[in-house]
C-alpha cells in the first residue's frame, strides 16, 4: 500500500538495551573486564524519539521529554505528522496506521484523528509484527549502536542523522 503513513513511538539507550543481558562465562570469572557491562543509573541515558514512515520514505522525527502524554502525542501529530505527509507526496490521500498504545487510543486523540487524519488503519491489539515502523526501529538501533555514543545530545544528533539516511 503505497499511500499509508505509519508511525510510533521508540526508546533508545546510551548503553543499549535496558532489559536483562546474559553472558556465557566460564566459573569464577565474573570480575573479568571482558565479563562486565557499563550501565545507566535512574534513566538520564536515554531519549523517546517519535517517526513515521510511508512507501516513499521516513518522514520527520521528533524527540520526547520525559514520557509521552496524550497531550505531547497530539502535539507531534499536529507539527510533524501533515508535513511527513506532504514530503512523502501523500498530503491528504494517505491511510494513517498507529498501534494501540493507551495514549493513541483515548478519546482526546481519536477526536484530534477525526478532524485531522483522511483515513485510519486499525490494527489489532499486541500486533507488534504489523507494525512496519518496529522493523525501522531496529535498523536504526543497529546504526546507531556502531558509533560512538557519549551522551544524551550525542544519542539524538547520531539517531536524527541515521534515520534521515534510511531509504
Amino acid at each position: 500500500m503505497e499511500n499509508v503513513i505509519v508511525l510510533d513511538e521508540s526508546k533508545y539507550n546510551i548503553l543499549g538495551s535496558d532489559g536483562k543481558g546474559f553472558a556465557w562465562r566460564k566459573p569464577n570469572t565474573e570480575d573479568c573486564p571482558k565479563n562486565l557491562r557499563a550501565t545507566v543509573k535512574r534513566g538520564f541515558g536515554n531519549v523517546m524519539i517519535w517517526g513515521c514512515m510511508a512507501y516513499s520514505g521516513v518522514g520527520n522525527i521528533a524527540f520526547i521529554d520525559d514520557t509521552m502524554t496524550v497531550t505531547s502525542y497530539i502535539e507531534v501529530l499536529r507539527d510533524i505528522l501533515r508535513f511527513s505527509a506532504s514530503i512523502s507526496g501523500l498530503s491528504d490521500t494517505y491511510h494513517f496506521q498507529q498501534d494501540n498504545d493507551p495514549k493513541h487510543t483515548t478519546w482526546d486523540t481519536k477526536m484530534w484523528l477525526l478532524y485531522n487524519v483522511p483515513k485510519r488503519l486499525n490494527i489489532p491489539p499486541q500486533s507488534t509484527n504489523m507494525n512496519l515502523i518496529e522493523n525501522l526501529w531496529q535498523i536504526l538501533d543497529f546504526k546507531v549502536r556502531k558509533i560512538h555514543i557519549s551522551s544524551k545530545r550525542d544519542l539524538m544528533e547520531k539517531l536524527s542523522k541515521e534515520w534521515y539516511n534510511i531509504s
